[in-house]
């Protein structure tokens, strides 16, 4: 039986590889996909792969997600700074998700700092570049197959 994470990718991600390879690295999206599936698979997880530079989208998919997806992982890019809309569909349809980001966004612009998905969110992952998403998929993993007795 395997578990089925939706994967959002928000504006610009699909420039991976080619946008400020100094801070993002080489990986192009899907290199990471590739990769990051092929250790999901190892995990007993699915992954559905998407990616938009469009805000409405984005909230879109993560509506679509319930009754089918039993996790999310979300690097939303910029709107993680902007977007309430996407922060309230996340909260909306109760899904467990993991916020990703492949810089360290403490490091970086002031207004990067701030998240409006973070106070909701499962976990966060900082700063692993594009590692991140195998350790976000490890974290919903864990935690989707044998969640935790509460007493």
């Amino acid at each position: 039986m395997s578990i089925d994470v939706l994967v959002l990718n928000g504006p610009n991600l699909n420039l991976l590889g080619t946008r400020e390879p100094g801070v993002y690295g080489r990986d192009t999206l899907e290199s990471v996909e590739k990769r990051t599936q092929e250790v999901a698979q190892t995990l007993g997880v699915r992954t559905t792969w998407q990616q938009s530079n469009h805000e409405g989208t984005l909230v879109d998919l993560i509506q679509e997600a319930r009754g089918t997806y039993k996790g999310i992982v979300i690097n939303a890019g910029a709107y993680t700074h902007t977007s309430i809309a996407i922060r309230d569909a996340l909260k909306g349809v109760g899904i467990p998700f993991i916020e990703v980001h492949i810089s360290n966004v403490h490091a970086r612009e002031e207004f990067r700092a701030h998240s409006y998905l973070s106070d909701i969110a499962d976990g966060i992952i900082v700063g692993a570049g594009v590692l991140g998403y195998e350790l976000a998929i490890r974290i919903l993993a864990s935690r989707l197959m044998d969640p935790p007795k509460l007493a």
